[in-house]
């Protein structure tokens, strides 16, 4: 197969990923005590209860969701940008070489203002979305 026909391929494939339905929201999934004046100590990210009287751990509805497998997204489209397009983080302008047609570039936060604005003419010239 040449180049030509597994880039359209791999196009495709993107075109159909995008169809795909992301999840919408879930509930915020708070640490069990972390609403009650007496317990300020308990910090809002999430820890699995483990108490064996725990609520929470009982999932009873009061006490709040946990977060499951059944909120996570489709593995296909598990990082991609709102957009439908995967992120490549890029570092400098060579690069952008080896960064594929339909991914978008994000550049890095390291990257100073000279070097950014090389990289997004190398993007602009190679026909690649720059997100940031």
């Amino acid at each position: 197969m040449s180049e030509v026909m597994v880039m359209a391929e791999t196009v495709m494939d993107a075109q159909k990923l995008r169809k795909l339905k992301r999840k919408s929201k879930h509930p915020k999934f708070f640490r069990s005590n972390f609403k009650r004046r007496e317990r300020k100590r308990v910090k809002a990210g999430w820890k699995k209860p483990r108490g064996i009287d725990n609520k929470k751990r009982d999932k009873q509805k009061t006490y709040g969701a946990e977060p499951t497998i059944g909120y996570g997204s489709p593995r296909a489209i598990r990082g991609m940008h709102p957009s439908g397009m995967m992120e490549e983080r890029v570092f400098n302008a060579k690069m952008l070489a080896s960064v594929p047609k339909h991914a978008a570039v994000r550049i890095a936060a390291a990257v100073g203002a000279r070097k950014r604005a090389e990289i997004e003419a190398k993007a602009k010239e190679l026909g690649l979305r720059v997100l940031n």
